[in-house]
């Protein structure tokens, strides 16, 4: 894999699978909405790994960010072989109190941000000899009884998530590439992050996780790694859950 994008990378999930993926001989185009510190600061390990970066920054419900995160993947000079679409966010408001212009935000956002990213670089990637997307889904498009978990904004989205995989992946499947969902569970936080998250929290999602703990981001990544991957190839529209059992 040559050259790779993903978007939402300045933590998290997205971060860990820029260091997944970096290495010798490879480019990643790694994006973040707003936060180009931490983007820099996730370029610089993936440098260090032997990996060449190129950083972009913008709001993906904006057109115009699709339109910079495929120029700058052009101008490389080297087809580009996988996507990895991870931005996101959770809105926790309850349906009766969710603002129908919050929920508008977060499908401008997840959806038709989605869509103008599977729009602008499936056919360059269909043009390239195994050709990978994944999107990162999440349990909340599956799950509505677990204690203080309901998201419906979210999960509407996410939901959106993986019919548009679906959709994407039955429309390029002659071209040999393949496009899959990831649906995490509980996932920590980058330590930046779970500091304002008391422990109790983390005590209770871990107890209604069969496997009885919370996933790591590289986890998650190591899966995406995997999708992205040659031994990968023969799968398509799927949405994998790696969530220690939570949907079962």
């Amino acid at each position: 894999m040559g050259l790779a994008l993903i978007t939402g990378a300045a933590s998290g999930i997205g971060a860990a699978t820029a260091r997944r993926l970096a290495g010798t001989g490879r480019h990643l185009i790694l994006h973040t909405g707003s936060n180009r510190a931490a983007l820099e600061r996730e370029a610089a390990a993936c440098q260090a790994l032997g990996a060449q970066t190129t950083l972009v920054v913008g709001d993906l419900a904006l057109s115009g960010t699709v339109a910079e995160l495929l120029a700058a993947a052009g101008a490389v000079g080297r087809p580009l072989q996988a996507v990895v679409a991870n931005a996101g966010y959770a809105v926790d408001q309850p349906l009766m109190a969710l603002d129908p212009d919050r929920l508008s935000e977060v499908l401008q956002f997840m959806v038709v941000g989605l869509t103008r990213l599977m729009q602008a670089t499936l056919p360059t990637l269909a043009g390239a000899p195994g050709g990978r997307f994944v999107a990162v889904s999440s349990f909340v498009a599956h799950r509505f009884n677990l204690p203080g978990a309901v998201y419906p904004a979210t999960a509407s989205a996410k939901a959106a998530v993986e019919a548009l995989v679906k959709a994407a992946a039955r429309e390029v499947a002659a071209t040999g590439t393949t496009v899959n969902a990831v649906a995490p569970g509980f996932v920590r936080k980058d330590k930046h992050v779970e500091a304002g998250i008391v422990p109790p929290y983390w005590q209770q999602v871990a107890a209604i996780t069969p496997i009885g703990r919370i996933a790591l981001p590289d986890e998650i990544a190591g899966v995406i790694a995997f999708l992205l991957g040659p031994d990968a190839g023969f799968i398509t529209g799927q949405t994998l859950h790696v969530d220690g059992g939570l949907t079962l």
